[in-house]
């Protein structure tokens, strides 16, 4: 009997990777097979990949075995580039029959690897990509028996197919652990108002529902996810989308030119209005709610200081300093509005580098502000608003305000269930108990930092 109706929160993709690759970063916590974080051991002829136990360490041999010799014939400490990796690991699966594998997005419609655009004349016009590739090339050449190598064209096309249909793989805390290409999930289309998530148990991505879908049948021409980061203006958004995956973006949200003018907004000269005002409309002369004048001192002070945030956060990109955000909000008080981007975007550093500071109370105030314009951005189910909740949640806890950190650990939970699933670790060992101690008073699971 067919289902009548799929639910907020059901699975309704889930797939093993055609090709991956572990985040160099992770290669002496996590396991190059399944992705999970333990101890790991080195595979003992080269030394470079390492598994958590026997049983992952078979399972990878047979596509390990070949790319094996040539790790151990690396210089000690190099490190291999992981786009060359992950190539490298797409062109051996193709040579043992990967062409024929199907990657299934539903019980009966399939991808292949053959199905994928490998976008060629965009490659070739994009000089930062083809710089890329020619490196890659130069490390392929020593990393591929020249029997087993694809021509440099052939190797161009599978370059193009792995920019634009691998996934960044992520942890719980949505910090990117790899690279994965999953041939049937590379069928779903994105959307600045995706009604789709993306999560993953190690290796392992699973697509879930962000809301209802009364059909029986799920057509994927309606499913949604987002390619991209959301809290971003829609010029940078449609920039992001056309420089990585060729395409311009038309959906609703970013038509919606309300939201366009809010996410660039001041706030009104008068402290008093919370109203967004449109400092790039030339003939506004008035707050549209209180009518309080807007003059050109006032359009001269929001132009500077949105500049000075965009330079500092350009800055920041890597690693977020506290003293820095600390003035780039003093200087945005009463100048950008609580939901220009570039503001929000300053509050997650904050919050983050706060975190790093272990200055907890600090962080916390700078975690409810960010979650004000993450609710008004994202989606009510969106991970990053739960995770952002988490967060606060955990810090009132380990600041014993039991509960504020109750209810916001609720709503960490109700988001959580439906983009993780009741089933993973974060819900399971991170949450449930942590709702327990706020809800009991206890700091029984926070003997440690909020940051461990």
């Amino acid at each position: 009997m067919k289902k009548s109706i799929y639910r907020r929160g059901d699975v309704i993709l889930q797939e093993k990777p055609f090709a991956c690759v572990l985040d160099p970063r992770y290669r002496d916590s996590r396991c190059d097979r399944c992705f999970k974080e333990t101890k790991v051991m080195k595979c003992s002829n080269c030394l470079y990949v390492r598994y958590c136990g026997r049983s992952c360490q078979k399972e990878a041999w047979s596509d390990h075995k070949e790319e094996c010799e040539k790790l151990k014939a690396l210089p000690a400490g190099l490190v291999v580039p992981p786009a060359a990796l992950m190539m490298a690991r797409i062109v051996r699966r193709l040579l043992k029959g990967g062409d024929t594998y199907k990657g299934y997005y539903t019980s009966k419609r399939y991808r292949k690897f053959s199905d994928l655009m490998p976008h060629e004349e965009n490659i070739q016009k994009d000089l930062k990509r083809m710089d890329h590739f020619a490196s890659l090339f130069v490390v392929l050449q020593r990393f591929l028996d020249e029997v087993a190598r694809p021509s440099k064209m052939e190797l161009l096309r599978i370059y193009g197919k792995m920019c634009i249909n691998t996934f960044n793989i992520l942890d719980n805390e949505m910090n990117t652990i790899g690279t994965g290409m999953y041939i049937g999930a590379s069928i779903i289309d994105h959307s600045c108002r995706p009604n789709v998530v993306v999560s993953f148990d190690g290796e392992t991505l699973k697509m879930r529902l962000l809301e209802d879908y009364p059909e029986q049948e799920l057509d994927f021409g309606k499913l949604f996810i987002s390619y991209i980061d959301l809290i971003d203006t829609t010029d940078v958004r449609r920039e992001q989308l056309s420089e990585r995956y060729y395409f311009d973006c038309d959906c609703d949200r970013c038509r919606d030119e309300q939201e366009q003018r809010r996410m660039n907004a001041a706030a009104c000269p008068n402290r008093n209005c919370q109203e967004p005002v449109d400092m790039n409309d030339s003939e506004l002369e008035h707050c549209p709610l209180c009518g309080t004048s807007i003059t050109n001192s006032d359009r001269d002070t929001f132009t500077e200081i949105s500049s000075f945030t965009r330079d500092h956060l350009a800055q920041m990109k890597n690693v977020a300093y506290l003293d820095v955000s600390r003035l780039c909000l003093k200087k945005q008080e009463n100048i950008l509005h609580r939901y220009n981007v570039h503001h929000i975007k300053t509050l997650d550093n904050a919050m983050e580098s706060a975190l790093n500071m272990e200055k907890w109370r600090e962080a916390i105030g700078y975690g409810l502000r960010l979650l004000e314009g993450f609710r008004h951005y994202y989606s009510p189910y969106h991970p990053m608003l739960g995770l952002t909740y988490l967060k606060v949640g955990k810090l009132q806890l380990y600041e014993c305000q039991f509960a504020e950190a109750l209810i916001h650990l609720q709503q960490a939970a109700k988001i959580v269930r439906v983009t993780h699933g009741e089933q993973d670790d974060l819900y399971k060992r991170v949450l449930i108990p942590l709702l327990c101690d706020a809800a009991q008073g206890d700091l029984g699971h926070l003997a440690i930092k909020p940051t461990d």
